[in-house]
């Protein structure tokens, strides 16, 4: 309630956690809504996954910084930043650049200064330590053993989540009963196992090495993104893994659609699909017989969700009449249960896959190669 905007950097896992509940669960476009529409909750922006010259000046450039006044609400902000060793280069980078300007702001030996810093780190390493110099009050743990793309449903995910106002307890109830669903269902009645399934079967047998993830809708996006990280790098290994790749339909269907129909036979298709939407249903508006050249007066009154719902039994139909293979994840509401659900689930399916494949899903030691090679050409 004290803060206009806040500012989470991250990279990864532990970055694009967070950033999906941000667009699954919030005004799609919160940032641009007034401070009264938003209930008081900062404004969320995301940076510190790369070392963008550009875009990191640009968001600086946005927050007031040293010389600005302090005087109203509207000039506060905070920020965290989510780094388990604390040495990952376009994290630390980013969080100096952000601590620089936050400090100018309210004075580098300020209470505001240290207050609105929330460090979420391992319980070692060199964020820990800065932590500590820079007597930071309130500094979240990653738990140890926990990778960043499994780590959503820590600190990670829930101190974004809980300055966004999300349900915190709806989002773990979903992960539990998906867990309890994991452990109790029978095949057939077990999302994970019958996922996993369906997958390590189009891959193994059928040589379907890339895996698409439609999301039908845009909220859903960068939960793909996250999971494309998730599948990579605890499967990509011992030169193995599927590939995976996040579409957005029916947006996409008019660029990769036509690979995914006519193209090489290597694709499992999964649908995610959100059964109701959030808010108020649009209906195809008619127009005057004189405006009626784009012919959709033929349509008028009919839901949007019914164009997308024919969207997508059609593109399952056309893909099914070339044998090509679809599988369907169905979320009756996107809300914070039902994220904790997925979030839960496609964790599980990728373990339970490393296991059938014979690969700990829980290292990368693949992402390692390029920072020592970036560090040592810095010279650092």
């Amino acid at each position: 309630a004290e803060l206009d905007r806040f500012v989470v950097l991250g990279i990864g896992g532990s970055y694009m956690g967070a950033r999906a509940l941000f667009e699954a669960l919030r005004h799609r476009w919160h940032n641009e809504l007034p401070r009264a529409a938003r209930g008081g909750v900062p404004r969320l922006y995301f940076e510190g996954n790369n070392v963008d010259n550009d875009t990191l000046a640009q968001l600086v450039g946005m927050l007031p910084g040293e010389g600005e006044p302090n005087a109203t609400p509207e000039d506060r902000w905070g920020l965290t930043v989510i780094s388990k060793s604390g040495g990952t280069l376009e994290t630390s980078v980013a969080f100096r650049l952000f601590r620089r300007t936050l400090e100018g702001l309210y004075g580098a030996d300020s209470d505001e200064a240290r207050k609105f810093v929330v460090p979420i780190t391992g319980e070692t390493g060199r964020l820990r330590e800065l932590s500590k110099s820079k007597g930071y009050p309130a500094v979240f743990p990653i738990p140890d053993g926990v990778g960043g793309r499994f780590s959503v449903l820590t600190a990670v995910g829930l101190l974004p989540a809980a300055v966004l106002g999300l349900d915190l307890r709806a989002l773990l109830a979903g992960a539990a009963d998906a867990t309890d669903d994991f452990f109790s269902a029978e095949p057939g009645a077990n999302p994970t196992l019958d996922y996993t399934a369906v997958a390590h079967v189009a891959e193994v047998e059928h040589g379907m090495h890339t895996r698409i993830l439609c999301t039908w809708g845009n909220r859903l996006e960068a939960l793909g993104l996250w999971y494309d990280q998730l599948l990579a790098e605890s499967l990509g290994k011992h030169e193995q893994g599927a590939l995976p790749l996040t579409v957005v339909n029916t947006r996409d269907l008019h660029s990769r659609g036509q690979q995914h129909q006519e193209g090489r036979r290597d694709k499992l298709v999964t649908n995610l699909v959100v059964e109701r939407p959030s808010e108020d249903v649009l209906t195809i508006p008619e127009a005057p017989a004189e405006l009626d050249q784009d012919e959709l007066n033929a349509l008028a009154g009919t839901p949007l969700p019914t164009v997308m719902d024919a969207a997508i039994r059609g593109t399952n139909q056309a893909y099914a009449e070339d044998d090509r293979p679809t599988a369907d994840f169905v979320v009756p509401t996107l809300d914070e249960y039902a994220m904790g659900q997925l979030f839960q689930t496609l964790m599980l399916a990728t373990v339970v896959e490393g296991r059938l494949v014979g690969t700990n899903p829980y290292g990368q030691p693949g992402v390692e190669a390029y920072k020592t090679n970036m560090n040592a050409i810095l010279g650092r």
